[in-house]
């Protein structure tokens, strides 16, 4: 009977192609949309994640994520450093800034300050030069996606100078970091620059990067910090997950993309649900013949069950196939730069197009059931 089902199914092409189309384009909908959703939250954590040397942040107790903070007084470090468990504790400065390239094109970019000796702070990787060049007079580094923001792709962009605050800084490196949620240039110096390039108030301090020695774990670092010192201290997976909810919180995306799957979803079943009922219309006869020769109603809704799971394999395999290519096609485009599909979503997406298809599935299944086995002579 499996194989008359599939027969059936397949003999009239338009609607099979139709029925695949519906299942693949709300497959495709809502795991692009999720993908990208997942992926500009996760942007809240970057700036976080890239340091990955530390796993305690230290803050003024009104910071809420690396872009919302308030600086601190210098002494904050030394008061750090004083608490027993702390392996080492480097200072971190982060600031607005404005940039004047050799074009005359004024950029605003964000100043991150890293400690003078040991560059905490800096990228992982490096998309040119060697981070020993940081230790070099008026030295930043750019992010590589920053660096194609400011300059042609022919342009020689190491050695270059610019105009930062009315300050003389040489770029001497690109640095392979994935883009913040702001999407800013971001310039990377050494801390006692970034002091010079940003002036502002007395209190200069924007973080404490700490790492805990090996008799005491983060979060026993976290408590003994707040309590000793007073200031506000997050182990680095729970900063980064601050960083993720603001956004969450603070922005519309949730609900922007949350309705582009509701509508991927509705738009699927809609097309889905009406191919199938035309489906099952146009073969109610064949139905009847099976009813008329002694086939159950069993039998019969194992064969709908059948033509809607294979209906919504082929169609959901095809729907993740094309959301793939189109991640693994965009690697290379600052935008989606980093991007990649998690497994929970090819999960949370089979499960939508399940219902879907047992949605649509029942609602063809019933006209099935209410044929009569009289209706192939009539």
């Amino acid at each position: 009977m499996g194989w008359i089902a599939l027969r059936m199914l397949t003999g009239d092409r338009v609607k099979f192609i139709g029925l695949l189309f519906g299942v693949a384009f709300s497959t495709l909908l809502i795991s692009q949309q999720l993908t990208i959703f997942v992926n500009l939250i996760m942007r809240g954590a970057v700036a976080v994640e890239e340091v990955s040397t530390a796993d305690v942040w230290v803050m003024d107790p009104s910071s809420r994520t690396v872009d919302v903070f308030a600086p601190m007084p210098s002494t904050a470090l030394e008061l750090v450093r004083g608490v027993d468990g702390v392996a080492y504790a480097s200072p971190m400065l982060r600031s607005s800034a404005v940039v004047r390239t050799p074009d005359g094109d004024l950029e605003g970019v964000n100043i991150v300050g890293v400690d003078d000796s040991t560059l905490i702070g800096l990228p992982r990787n490096m998309a040119e030069g060697d981070r020993r060049a940081l230790a070099e007079p008026d030295s930043v580094f750019i992010d590589d996606t920053g660096s194609r923001k400011l300059f042609d792709p022919d342009d020689q962009i190491v050695g270059t100078r610019l105009e930062l605050n009315d300050q003389r800084a040489v770029i001497r490196g690109i640095a392979d970091a994935v883009p913040t949620f702001t999407s800013q240039v971001i310039l990377y110096t050494r801390y006692s620059n970034a002091l010079r390039y940003a002036p502002g108030t007395r209190n200069r301090l924007s973080f404490v990067l700490v790492r805990s020695d090996d008799d005491h774990t983060p979060e026993e670092l976290v408590a003994a910090i707040e309590s000793e010192t007073g200031l506000k201290a997050r182990t680095a997976e729970d900063f980064a997950s601050d960083g993720l909810w603001f956004i969450i919180e603070n922005t519309g995306i949730p609900v922007n993309f949350g309705i582009t799957v509701v509508l991927g979803f509705i738009v699927g079943v809609a097309i889905v649900g009406l191919t199938f009922s035309l489906f099952i219309r146009d073969n109610i006869k064949q139905f009847g013949a099976l009813k008329a020769i002694g086939v159950t109603n069993r039998k019969i809704r194992g064969m709908v069950a059948l033509q809607a799971g294979f209906v919504g394999l082929v169609g959901y395999g095809i729907g993740i196939f094309v959301a793939e290519i189109f991640f693994v096609s965009t690697s290379g485009i600052d935008t989606f730069k980093g991007f990649y599909m998690p497994w929970q979503i090819p999960l949370m997406t089979a499960i939508v197009t399940l219902v879907m298809i047992m949605l649509t599935g029942f609602l063809a299944l019933r006209n099935v059931l209410k044929t009569e086995p009289a209706e192939v002579f009539r």
